[in-house]
């Protein structure tokens, strides 16, 4: 489970943690993984253009850029810039399921991790299957994709790929996205090995991403994991993922302003436990990371640092549990971070469970924090890291086998802070440490499962966040302070007679300084024969909206498409 350093069941975890499980049906009712990300409104999924061409995911009001994005428990953040944390290389065909640890995360993982967690986990077919699926919708949106699974005794083979394509709903907002994806799975007497190749490319016309221009950009990625069991109680990781983008600043004058950045980054990890006693486990391991660049805009720098970690476990389930965590971060240069975490939880009844925390979180700045320059934008190579303590408290109330709900605060408190603010629109963005920056937030959910087979599953959610906005002295901030102040959402899955699945999904949000507007989404789709009629209906309201200040989203979209089982289960 994310954000405990051994898997336990979810009802026992002492922080603040969703779970979305993404069966084949439910992969019918989404256009990528922000369907899923938008059904807890404290992860502000702001977006520039459907299908998560580029998108910043922040969590409890902090920046984009502490987000810790993961795939299979391998971080795959782009040293760069943070705004490409979401761009998952995998298609959705191969995504299982994705935990979301809301809060600190830097005692396990270290730098990235001050507001929350991401891990995008690859499923493990069980049986062979064969799916092809392509649709069409407006704004000229084609779409195609394809998984097939070849299942083994002793080996499991996984082939997949994914193809989007649309001309845009506005002048230069156009797309396309092809990614491929290999997994294989092995099995043998030393334990489980999985290796995972693929890769991703993304060209699109970027008008207003980055201010008042016609710009053009293309990203590229290509990523290989390998993962080692080596008994029971020991596993070594490896990753790789090189990354490329070339943005054009003005799209039909690229002579103008251009650049090209190529970074590359290294992951390795040891990890490994003991079980002490029946309630007790001890984990402890060790990680190395690297990461370069290569810009015509920032120049060439690159950075290390090596990291070990322990933390002691004690629980009795349905009674008590603590957790006792830190670790070490050095880097080039031997500066240091250190980063404690305690977490405790308590059963006052079979119902109630209270749970609380507290942790310190750090971040890197970014390459383009650090060196980056544009017409618009400055770099600043003295910033320093960004720290954080984090404070959590939460009650969980399992009321019925049919009914749960929760409720949690925190408190986070930032030091170094990074973002880039103004004196006034005359001025360039400068990227900027500052001090005393506080954020205070709540979140409430009510999830009711309805139906003999529980297959009606009604949920409500509410979140609501404050920040420190004396912090900047009368500065323009241009990420931070768009948060959302108040965010609410109902959403109604349901399993239908005669195969139909239904999702559907009104959310309210209010932003710090705007007006509140409302978001309705609805998809269906039949399962009953070998072919899979869906249909997927966003903005259904026509909503004239912007998550980030300045950059136009879509009006109402439409597509349509058939999933065809060629081979496996309908």
């Amino acid at each position: 489970m994310t954000g405990s350093y051994e898997p336990v069941p979810l009802e026992e975890s002492n922080r603040a943690i969703d779970v979305f499980d993404l069966t084949a049906g439910t992969r019918l009712l989404a256009c990528s993984i922000a369907d899923f990300l938008r059904l807890d409104p404290q992860l502000d999924v702001q977006a520039r253009d459907p299908d998560l061409i580029q998108a910043d995911l922040s969590i409890g009001g902090g920046n984009f850029g502490a987000v810790l994005v993961m795939l299979n428990g391998m971080r795959i953040n782009d040293p760069q810039t943070g705004h490409f944390n979401l761009n998952i290389p995998v298609p959705l065909a191969t995504i299982g399921r994705i935990e979301v640890l809301k809060g600190s995360g830097s005692a396990i993982y270290g730098s990235d991790a001050v507001d929350g967690v991401v891990n995008v986990i690859t499923r493990t077919p069980e049986s062979n299957d064969f799916r092809l699926r392509t649709s069409v919708g407006n704004f000229g949106t084609n779409q195609q994709s394809g998984a097939f699974t070849l299942v083994e005794p002793k080996v499991t083979e996984q082939l997949s790929f994914s193809r989007d394509f649309s001309s845009g709903f506005m002048a230069d907002r156009d797309y396309r996205d092809l990614s491929l994806a290999s997994i294989t799975h092995l099995r043998s007497g030393l334990g489980a090995t999985d290796l995972l190749l693929a890769s991703d490319d993304r060209p699109y016309g970027a008008n207003q991403f980055y201010g008042a221009f016609d710009s053009w950009e293309r990203t590229r990625s290509w990523y290989a994991s390998a993962r080692q069991e080596v008994g029971t109680n020991t596993e070594v990781d490896f990753s790789f993922r090189r990354a490329t983008d070339l943005f054009v600043l003005l799209r039909d004058d690229p002579a103008y302003y251009t650049n090209r950045h190529l970074d590359k980054t290294w992951d390795a990890a040891v990890r490994r436990h003991n079980t002490l006693s029946s309630n007790m486990t001890l984990s402890y391991g060790m990680e190395g990371y690297h990461d370069s660049i290569h810009s015509n805009n920032l120049g060439d720098h690159n950075r290390s640092r090596g990291a070990g970690y322990a933390a002691l476990d004690i629980r009795a389930l349905r009674r008590f549990s603590i957790t006792l965590g830190a670790r070490e971060e050095v880097f080039t240069g031997l500066a240091h971070q250190f980063s404690p975490t305690a977490a405790v939880g308590y059963w006052l009844s079979q119902r109630f469970k209270l749970r609380a925390s507290a942790s310190h979180a750090f971040r890197l700045p970014s390459y383009t924090e650090l060196y980056y320059s544009d017409p618009q934008n400055l770099g600043n190579p003295n910033l320093r890291p960004e720290q954080a303590w984090d404070y959590e408290a939460g009650l969980d109330w399992h009321a019925a086998p049919w009914l749960r709900g929760e409720i949690d605060v925190f408190n986070r408190r930032e030091r170094d802070g990074i973002d880039y603010v103004r004196a006034s629109p005359a001025d360039l963005w400068q990227a900027t440490n500052f001090d005393h920056l506080n954020f205070t937030g709540v979140e409430a959910t009510l999830i009711a499962t309805l139906g003999t087979r529980r297959t009606n599953e009604i949920a409500f959610r509410y979140s609501a966040l404050q920040g420190a906005e004396g912090v900047l002295d009368g500065l323009e901030s241009k990420y931070i302070f768009n948060y959302p102040r108040n965010s609410g959402e109902v959403s109604w899955y349901a399993a239908l007679p005669k195969g139909f699945l239904f999702r559907t999904r009104v959310g309210v949000l209010e932003r710090l300084g705007r007006n509140p507007y409302a978001l309705w989404d609805a998809y269906i789709a039949s399962t009953k024969t070998r072919l899979h009629p869906f249909l997927q209906l966003t903005n259904l309201t026509n909503t004239d909206y912007q998550e980030i200040l300045g950059v136009q989203m879509p009006s109402r979209g439409i597509i349509g498409g058939i999933e065809l089982v060629v081979m496996g289960a309908k």
